[in-house]
């Protein structure tokens, strides 16, 4: 995809690969004595003679994809360079490493009077890639039966079946459960899309740790069976840093794979919105792979224990935008994640490790006996909402295009916020301040109902507009992307779907530049010039933003291997 030519220079100045560059940043620092595992990204099907030349440096192939245009391959450190010479090579990176990031929940975000009106997901499949799904437990099978509409299950990581970390149960069941072990107490703990089907894609180990290629062989799956399932919706609660552009980076490269599949795809944003540690103030903390400009980024609201939306507020860990190297608008929406209750997955990691986060029946008005479900907060909670969200959305107008659900979801998002809001860490009582700009909030705040009422069909992609900062004013101005990817733009075709619309006439002021200032991320902040948005922290070493205490959340009170902050006051 074409760059602006102003992005190349940043990339330059950061140490990012430039277009046309075929080995990643972190790669080339290898030790060249060393074997390593890599994800090499072809330009085509590689002939036999692309194979050979591969298989001559020393390179083995150990898994290749059937949809996504590369393989896994362990290659010598030293000849790196010369496979990536090899004509058919696209892009070379190593084989990271990824992890994870109800009734409050539905009732805020509208789902409970989608509901009413028959809108259920019935008949849509929504693929989860996360620690996999107990899909034994009661609010997983269909209403009055013990057929479970977890439809289809895989392992991509190994280590024993079933869901031995605890996430993605619980994931889940945000996105489908019935509420049916919950069904005639006090409060009925019931997903977004309570008859949707679920495909379950295993990729995260029973610590929550995956890898780039245990993902991108899940989406390859998810695309090969989309049809057989009608796998309408991909979630993705899970993520790691971003260490190149997107166009290079293979997990953005995969989703864009499935998006163009005809699949939604939605992202967690991730849990770094507190993180001061390069001077950003959280800003530029978003992860791969939701710097994708097509994804539906999500970041995190806290619906302070009231189905009511006026008195929700953003939670501080929420990452924010714009996103390292290409400067996207990130988050898209926000969903809500904080003290989210949904299912628990019992002995597992997780369940074991945080006992007090199982909500007991007698809190909600059941009969004793075990828990069944559990609470947790993060990003990793609000993006099934919206995944849940699109599979209403889909039930209700199969034909709708992913660009157009994502278009209509922001657009109908609500955009009501104040300007700044304060959080307190209930466990180091350290106070965080949240400011309502495009990068916190995105197009604003899902609204599930108002997406099913609209009936735009807007043409184009709905790709993430681009942030530009003009030194020389300090102003920073949104680009609705429609020069640099050379085809039709959604935003800004007419005056339904101009930028104002989609996110807001609060945060632009004149030619689409942001409007606020002197706010926390413009003026003499080092939220841009020599950031870690643009610059020189990033450099040395990915170090700074990225170091490994920080890019996992291990500075906020529960560590985001449990994805999950304490909630927040």
């Amino acid at each position: 995809m074409k760059l602006p030519a102003t992005l190349l220079l940043t990339f330059a100045a950061a140490g990012f690969a430039l277009a046309g560059e075929k080995v990643s940043p972190d790669l080339k620092h290898v030790d060249p004595g060393t074997t390593v595992t890599a994800v090499i990204q072809f330009t085509s099907t590689p002939d036999n003679a692309t194979l050979k030349a591969i298989g001559l440096k020393g390179g083995q192939a150990k898994k290749s994809f059937k949809k996504f245009q590369g393989g896994v391959f362990t290659v010598p450190a030293s000849a790196v360079a010369e496979i990536a010479a090899l004509p058919q090579v696209k892009y070379i990176s190593i084989d990271r490493v990824v992890r994870p990031r109800l009734d409050i929940t539905t009732a805020t975000a509208g789902a409970d009077i989608a509901r009413q009106y028959g809108w259920t997901g019935r008949g849509v499949a929504v693929a989860v890639l996360d620690s996999g799904i107990d899909a034994g437990l009661r609010d997983l099978k269909a209403a009055g039966s013990e057929e479970s509409r977890v439809v289809y299950s895989e392992n991509f990581i190994g280590g024993g079946d079933g869901d031995l970390y605890g996430h993605g149960t619980h994931v889940a069941g945000i996105v489908g459960g019935n509420g049916t072990s919950s069904a005639g107490t006090g409060r009925v703990f019931r997903g977004i899309a309570p008859e949707v089907n679920i495909v379950s894609l295993r990729v995260l180990d029973e610590n929550g740790v995956g890898s780039d290629s245990a993902v991108i062989a899940a989406m390859d799956r998810a695309v090969e069976l989309k049809d057989r399932y009608n796998i309408r919706v991909l979630n993705l609660s899970l993520g790691r840093p971003i260490l190149e552009s997107f166009a290079s980076d293979p997990l953005c490269q995969a989703v864009e794979m499935a998006w163009n599949a005809g699949i939604v795809v939605v992202v967690a944003a991730g849990n770094n919105g507190r993180d001061n540690s390069a001077g950003n103030q959280g800003y530029a903390t978003i992860t791969s792979p939701g710097n994708d400009p097509y994804t539906i980024t999500v970041g995190a609201m806290k619906a302070k224990g009231t189905p009511d939306r006026n008195d929700d507020e953003i939670a501080s860990y929420s990452s924010k935008g714009p996103t390292i190297a290409d400067h996207f608008v990130k988050p898209d929406l926000l969903a809500p994640g904080n003290n989210v209750t949904s299912l628990r997955a019992v002995n597992s990691t997780l369940d074991t490790a945080y006992p007090d986060n199982r909500v007991l029946p007698g809190s909600y008005g059941a009969a004793s006996g075990p828990a069944v479900y559990y609470s947790m907060s993060g990003t990793s909670m609000a993006a099934p909402a919206v995944a849940g969200a699109a599979a209403l959305m889909l039930q209700k107008d199969p034909n709708l295009t992913p660009d157009q659900v994502k278009a209509r979801l922001m657009k109908t998002a609500g955009k009501a916020f104040p300007t700044y809001s304060t959080a307190t860490d209930p466990v180091t009582g350290q106070t965080y301040t949240s400011q309502y700009d495009i990068f916190a909030v995105g197009a604003g705040y899902l609204d599930i109902y108002a997406a099913l009422n609209c009936p735009d069909l807007p043409m184009g992609r709905a790709v993430s507009p681009t942030a530009v900062f003009d030194a020389a004013t300090g102003s920073v101005v949104i680009l609705a992307n429609s020069v640099a990817w050379g085809e039709s733009v959604a935003w800004g075709e007419s005056v339904a779907w101009g930028e104002s619309v989609v996110w807001g006439s609060s945060v632009f002021g004149s030619a689409l530049s942001v409007a606020w200032g002197e706010s926390v991320a413009w003026g003499e902040s080092v939220a841009w010039g020599e950031s870690v948005a643009w610059g020189e922290s990033v450099t040395q070493g990915f170090h700074s933003i990225w170091s490994t205490s920080v890019a996992w959340g291990e500075n906020v009170a529960m560590a985001e291997k449990v994805f999950g902050m304490k909630p927040e006051k």
